[in-house]
């Protein structure tokens, strides 16, 4: 496996833990909407799943992990937004740079085999 794929797939696996922790705060606080939970509890599923198949070397993966790394861009920039440039920001280049690993040429190569 390629330096770039392998960074994609520790990079996605650190973001579902991330978006599993913030489902737990947001549970534990009550006062978050269900909806909000959902969210974070799935994203973090699909991310996990999603990265688990990476490092399998699955191709039909890439395609998705691109779609929900570039979700993160407006996520942060809302972030921003409401005053957590904080958060924003690293969500923001997380998301970024995570598609760019997967747009690597060694990752493609791997996943193309």
């Amino acid at each position: 496996m390629p330096a770039t794929l392998r960074w994609a797939t520790w990079l996605i696996w650190a973001e579902a833990a991330a978006l599993a922790v913030v489902a737990a705060l947001l549970l534990y606080t009550a006062s978050a909407a269900l909806f909000a939970i959902g969210y974070a509890a799935t994203m973090a599923a699909l991310l996990g799943w999603l990265g688990y198949a990476l490092s399998r070397l699955r191709s039909w993966a890439r395609g998705p992990v691109i779609v929900l790394e570039l979700l993160f861009a407006p996520i942060g920039y809302y972030m921003i937004l409401g005053g957590l440039w904080w958060l924003g920001v690293p969500t923001i280049l997380a998301g970024l740079t995570g598609v760019g690993l997967l747009l690597a040429s060694p990752s493609r190569e791997a996943l193309s085999r």
